[in-house]
């Protein structure tokens, strides 16, 4: 997900799509550490995500 498309969400649905790419997260570490995971960009791309939710929930705090 973009910046963009993150922003247009509101506080509920961030806190949802935190939720839900952090579970992601675990799964796909879980899924390398037992040598299942085909596609290993997913892991950078997960964090990326969690830090962009992250970022737009620190901004909407400050403001």
């Amino acid at each position: 997900m973009t910046g963009k498309e993150l922003r247009a969400l509101n506080d509920a649905q961030l806190a949802e799509k935190l939720a839900e790419f952090r579970r992601e997260l675990f799964n796909l570490r879980f899924q390398h550490a037992t040598a299942q995971l085909e596609n290993t960009q997913r892991i950078p791309e997960a964090k990326r995500t969690v830090a962009r939710i992250l970022t737009v929930q620190r901004e909407r705090q400050g403001a």
